[in-house]
């Protein structure tokens, strides 16, 4: 049987050497490993950990070691960060055993220097009472506590305010909640809550939304009774608000532009009581069938998955009551799913804006006259949300603002609003609503 260490160090080589997105690369190595289900929790845990505080634990290695990290080989490198990891934030891991099961790893690399070294920058962290690194510099000390790039700190404190962006940071790390949208086509929430009660299922009720619980230690959700018989999907809270602030009603029309795999169009039927029609693309193939998969295991057949540019207007598609443009982002309000994507090059964005104009522009164009469209992303960038907002609204005069009102935490009236992290432990999200008016 594999060891769920050795396991972990050889998929964050590859995460860290190729750029892979975290979850995908995890997912497809448990699938083909024959580790136990304790170990895959373990390893799955250390992976995502060691990946979230990647500044932190360099840090650290930086101060006790005499090869910076830069320096060391990978293997050594994340057997390092593993270790320091595991005595700083797994209080199930004996700080012996964390120390002992790294050296037993580093003897793997056939060269007994290695073990010593190992041992030596454990002992000195260890013997210094782990003591997180701290210099006069409150961008570095926000860094290495968050383990969250400077570029990004200083734009959230700039675009936001110190104290919103410290709230970001503090919500930018540790484990998201796992919260799923009842499929109340199939039977009334609290039947379907009532039987996951039943199974041994702890679940806890979200008011902030319609129709959605919380999960807690719930393990493979795809191993659920309940979830193949297609009483739930999982879903985040801030994705759930932004398919009710469209408030789609039951025999309208709703193109959703950028859908899969499809949650929020699941969602939008459920809301429309599986009455109307749906339009649900993507321009992938592949990812139009997880549109489809989906909504066969729900029971929704008012979806329409297509193959379809959100960035070209097409003519087979025709009008809409409701649009949804949930665009491409960066993502910067989903980094506690998928830490990677905070140690991007922040240049690597640039061309996002484009694209989201691009996509925003084409969707209006399918909108009827008195029609909503939601324009949603799930980062906290004020350039890809309320400047490309207002960008649209100075060159389409066809539209206006709408007014979001009846949820909690949100001022009434408010036509956009950014979820920060905080306000429902949830995703960072941007919702716009739009009306065209002629």
């Amino acid at each position: 049987m594999q060891n769920a260490r050795r396991f972990t160090k050889d998929l964050l080589k590859v995460c860290f050497e190729k750029s892979s997105y975290s979850n995908i690369l995890l997912d497809n190595a448990l699938v083909k490993s024959d580790l136990s289900k304790q170990d895959k929790r373990f390893a799955a845990n250390l992976f995502y950990g060691v990946i979230e505080r990647r500044i932190t634990l360099d840090a650290v290695i930086n101060k006790y070691s005499k090869r910076p990290v830069e320096k060391l080989s990978s293997d050594i490198l994340q057997i390092l960060r593993m270790a320091v990891y595991q005595l700083l934030y797994m209080d199930s891991v004996p700080d012996r055993a964390a120390v002992y099961e790294s050296v037993k790893l580093a003897k793997t690399k056939k060269n007994p220097a290695l073990c010593g070294y190992v041992n030596g920058v454990l002992r000195a962290f260890l013997r210094d009472g782990k003591r997180i690194p701290e210099s006069n510099d409150e961008i570095d000390n926000l860094s290495v506590k968050y383990s969250c790039p400077k570029w990004l700190i200083e734009k959230w404190i700039s675009e936001y305010g110190k104290d919103l962006a410290l709230d970001m940071l503090e919500t930018s790390v540790g484990r998201p909640p796992v919260t799923a949208r009842l499929n109340v086509l199939k039977m009334p929430a609290d039947e379907i809550v009532d039987g996951l009660r039943k199974s041994g299922i702890v679940t806890k009720t979200r008011n902030e939304v319609n129709n959605c619980v919380e999960f807690f230690d719930v393990g493979e959700i795809s191993d659920l009774k309940a979830y193949n018989d297609g009483l739930f999907h999982i879903q985040d809270i801030s994705s759930q608000l932004c398919c009710e602030i469209l408030a789609p009603k039951p025999n309208e029309t709703v193109l959703d532009v950028c859908s899969a795999p499809g949650g929020k169009a699941f969602t939008i039927a459920e809301i429309m009581n599986n009455q109307g029609r749906i339009i649900a693309c993507d321009l992938h193939k592949q990812r139009v069938r997880l549109i489809e998969n989906g909504a066969k295991r729900l029971g929704i057949d008012i979806i329409e998955a297509i193959v379809n540019d959100a960035s070209v207007y097409s003519d087979e598609i025709g009008l809409a009551d409701k649009v949804l443009c949930d665009v491409p982002c960066s993502g910067l309000g989903v980094i506690r799913r998928k830490p990677e994507i905070k140690y991007k090059n922040p240049n690597d964005f640039d061309s996002l804006k484009d694209v989201q104009r691009k996509i925003l522009e084409v969707s209006s164009k399918y909108l009827k006259k008195g029609g909503v469209l939601v324009y949603s992303t799930c980062t906290l960038s004020r350039a890809e949300n309320n400047e490309i907002i207002d960008w649209f609204l100075e060159n389409n005069t066809d539209f206006e603002k709408g007014s979001i009102n009846g949820f909690s935490g949100i001022k009434n009236g408010e036509y956009k609003v950014t979820v920060t992290p905080k306000m429902f432990d949830s995703d960072g999200f941007f919702i716009a609503k739009l009306i065209k008016k002629r």
